[in-house]
């Protein structure tokens, strides 16, 4: 994480959406 402004954006909207789409799944098997 050092150099942050490097690819930092497309890095986190990546992880961004992944973390979503778990919440939205898991959400969806509880619920």
């Amino acid at each position: 994480m050092s150099n942050a402004g490097h690819g930092f954006g497309t890095s986190a909207a990546i992880i961004l959406v992944l973390f979503i789409l778990l919440v939205i799944i898991t959400k969806g098997i509880l619920y």
